[in-house]
């Protein structure tokens, strides 16, 4: 039997995938430019996503580093991107941020970028995991849970630091 979160992780890539692959069928022009959602990810950026979505709904804990327990941002990232992807990223956020090559203009974030937010009065102290179209995975805060969320929210809009590639993402 599939744990919750990973059947409900499964349910959104389905629906993800339909709606994104029937995109733009309305538009013969667009027809040929749309590619369905799983087609726009390297295999790696695939791994990584599929496997933060299987971690939504694990309570956050600061300093935690084991799902079972809870995970913070930055350890949320360290555990999906050492199962998906064999990666061994550093611990924290302001670490994991001097990390591949940076990614300047947020019209080039590709899926599977990390994404740095300021929500400490710091630069570098939130980190995501980018999957596309504007959306982000996340450990936000104590008393919540690894989710999904928009980067056009305001409040990420006015946090926003940046973006790193780790992954080779064609």
């Amino acid at each position: 039997m599939l744990k919750p979160f990973k059947a409900l992780a499964l349910v959104l890539c389905a629906a993800a995938a339909a709606s994104f692959s029937t995109a733009g069928l309305a538009d013969p022009a667009r027809q040929h430019e749309e590619k369905s959602f799983f087609a726009r990810y390297s295999n790696a950026a695939q791994d990584v996503i599929l496997k933060g979505l299987e971690l939504v709904g694990i309570n956050y804990r600061m300093g935690g580093n084991d799902p079972n327990s809870g995970l913070d941002c930055s350890s949320y990232v360290q555990v999906v991107y050492r199962e998906a992807a064999g990666l061994v990223l550093p611990r924290t956020a302001r670490e994991q941020s001097q990390l591949g090559e940076e990614v300047s203009d947020k019209s080039e974030l590709k899926p599977g970028d990390l994404v740095f937010f300021n929500t400490m009065r710091r630069a570098f102290s939130h980190v995501g995991i980018y999957m596309g179209d504007n959306y982000f995975l996340h450990a936000p805060r104590a008393g919540s849970a690894v989710r999904v969320e928009n980067m056009q929210n305001s409040y990420w809009v006015q946090r926003y630091n940046g973006a790193r590639r780790v992954i080779s993402n064609p």
